[in-house]
């Protein structure tokens, strides 16, 4: 490394003269403009003629939950009126304490970010008078605002309630003053340092992102060409032992001499690309899964286009778990078959065991000895925020769109659930990539978010309306599978149920309630983090910790009351859960070469 040049006093003093120079400013402003100019032209010039996706306005029906709203306010205004003056002494007592602290005196903060809070993490927001003050009076105001909505929608419709306090934070996270230039001290350090060029970059940034989106804005993640699904990302050695026109089975090949006599099946959900389980081998928990010892299979989805319209939710059992159960006999010679299910993959694994108590026996198929759930919601009544997505005018506004395209697009899916962690997953890369001008940075988990896919019509209208919308699954004979009615509390298999403490795509509380609907054996366990980081939780890592329980009670804040919290990963733990249907051992069952190698195709087909 080149050695470390120490800036003389000196230095320091004409830099901090420079940086209150007005003069410094407008030179580096008029260079940002003209460069941008020119940016735009040559942008424009490329783009003419080109067609360009225009949203649909206001499919959320924001409009007219904010109008009721409205209307409720006026007939009590004098609630609105107290909560004005509230906002307006919380003011004054910011002010009051910003001018105590310009004098030399200690005062403390009237309201502090969350610890959680990263938007706020630059020291100048805590030692800089002016910034503090910024930082202050946008907290009060969203903690007021936020408030007085969350009181005022108490006496609304319940599905308008939650509609109006999901868009008022997603109002509260895009004013915050770290999304702008001017008022983010980091940016204005960034833009003085660089001489504009961050702003440069960044612009560019934004138009390569709008050219990708076709005029709409599709804020990058990440580095999408630092990965390779089959090179770097999806490395487990396996085949492609059987597929279908809905998707591929794979076979891992065995890491150890002997392994478990019951081979294990994973159905991924098909919202997305199965190699979550499967990213780098040091956080791959398909990998880990084949190292300790079992015969692992594992379904890749078709990833959909118009061919696949017709497809429905019990197509996915016919011809993905029972199509995939039936493989995996023939090829190990098993009768016994433990099953695991991820998200909408767990909850079509719930439909698959009601549906086979309840269907005449196929005596072509193994029995499942353990059903293991991660993330799986099957009683929709609180979904949380997703649900505000989900009403019948977005359903039929869906259903219009899908009736041309014959799926639901792959970049609507993602949108959504950016939506719910906006200051993650959108307001963060906003600032690192447009205002800082930094590059994205290649980071496994948001290239797999970043390469989503595409939902059949019949499937997707079936599940928004029957589960999202009517909340029939979790009724008995409230859903068919194949003609059939189901009834899920006719389920007797051993569970293993897994949810995720922050969970903002299937809240915990909300799949906890399938402890109190199956018959069979539960265990309930409960990992810290999210949808995805807390089931991504290889052991090394020795992060999030988890909580057990042998209690079920009917409510989940009981049971989190008397939960035992346990270091580190949850693999171990369902591994040893696991051993009690593993029926023993046999030697490794060596796999012949299949139809390719793993991960197969069927992964790398981009969303259309």
């Amino acid at each position: 490394e080149p050695p470390k040049v120490e800036t003389s006093r000196q230095e320091k003093t004409e830099k901090v003269e420079k940086l209150h120079d007005p003069a410094e400013w407008s030179r580096i402003m008029m260079y940002i403009a003209e460069r941008s100019q020119k940016l735009i032209q040559e942008y424009a010039t490329r783009t003419k003629g080109r067609p360009v996706s225009i949203p649909t306005l206001d499919p959320a029906h924001m409009i007219e939950a904010f109008t009721e709203l409205s209307n409720h306010v006026l007939k009590e205004p004098e609630r609105f009126v107290n909560a004005q003056l509230a906002l307006w002494q919380g003011y004054a007592k910011i002010w009051q304490n910003i001018l105590e602290r310009t004098q030399g005196k200690q005062a403390e903060p009237v309201i502090e970010p969350a610890k959680s809070d990263k938007r706020f993490k630059d020291k100048e927001w805590q030692t800089n008078w002016l910034f503090d003050y910024i930082k202050q009076s946008y907290l009060f105001t969203a903690q007021s605002m936020q408030s007085y909505i969350d009181h005022e929608a108490e006496t609304l419709d319940p599905r308008q309630a939650r509609k109006i306090e999901f868009f008022t934070r997603q109002m509260v996270d895009a004013i915050a003053p770290s999304n702008f230039w001017l008022t983010n001290p980091e940016v204005l350090r960034a833009t003085f340092d660089s001489n504009g060029e961050n702003m440069i970059k960044g612009l560019e940034n934004l138009l390569r992102d709008l050219d990708s989106g076709h005029g709409q804005l599709n804020v990058s993640l990440g580095d999408m060409h630092g990965f390779k699904v089959g090179e770097n990302l999806a490395t487990t050695p396996g085949e492609v032992v059987y597929q279908n026109h809905l998707m591929q089975l794979i076979q891992y090949a065995p890491q150890t001499p002997n392994v478990a006599k019951t081979p294990l099946l994973i159905v991924p959900p098909w919202i997305n690309k199965f190699y979550i389980l499967d990213l780098q081998k040091k956080n791959s928990f398909l990998n880990y899964l084949v190292a300790q010892g079992h015969t692992v299979f594992c379904v890749s989805w078709a990833n959909p286009d118009k061919s696949h319209a017709t497809v429905n939710f019990d197509d996915y059992m016919r011809d993905g778990i029972l199509a995939s159960m039936r493989e995996i006999r023939s090829i190990t010679g098993e009768d016994d078959i433990n099953i695991l299910g991820y998200c909408i993959g767990g909850t079509l694994l719930a439909s698959t065991l009601a549906y086979l108590k309840a269907a005449p026996a196929q005596s072509d198929l193994p029995n499942v000895a353990s059903a293991t759930y991660l993330v799986t919601m099957v009683d929709f009544a609180e979904p949380g925020d997703l649900g505000v997505f989900v009403d019948e005018s977005q359903i039929k506004l869906i259903e219009e769109r899908m009736v041309t395209r014959g799926y639901f697009e792959a970049s609507n899916m993602t949108t959504t659930f950016n939506l719910l962690r906006s200051n993650d997953l959108i307001w963060s890369f906003v600032i690192n990539n447009y205002l800082l001008g930094k590059d994205r940075f290649p980071f496994d988990i948001l290239y797999w978010n970043g390469d989503s896919t595409n939902l059949p019509a019949a499937m997707h209208s079936f599940y928004l309306r029957n589960m999202y919308l009517d909340n029939l699954l979790c009724q008995p004979g409230g859903i068919e599978m194949k003609g059939t009615p189901i009834d899920l509390s006719q389920i007797t298999t051993p569970s293993f149920i897994l949810s995720t403490r922050d969970d903002h795509i299937a809240p915990w509380k909300s799949t906890y309630a399938a402890t109190q609907l199956y018959k069979g054996p539960i265990k309930f366990v409960l990992s810290g983090s999210g949808h995805v980081a807390g089931i991504v939780n290889p052991p090394a890592a020795e992060k999030y910790g988890y909580w057990i329980s042998d209690d079920l009670p009917a409510k989940p804040d009981e049971w989190f009351r008397v939960a035992t919290q346990h270091k580190g990963s949850w693999w171990p733990e369902w591994m040893q859960w696991l051993k009690t249907y593993a029926n023993g051992k046999v030697p490794a069952r060596a796999i012949v070469k299949g139809i390719e190698a793993a991960p197969g195709s069927y992964v790398k087909v981009k969303a259309i």
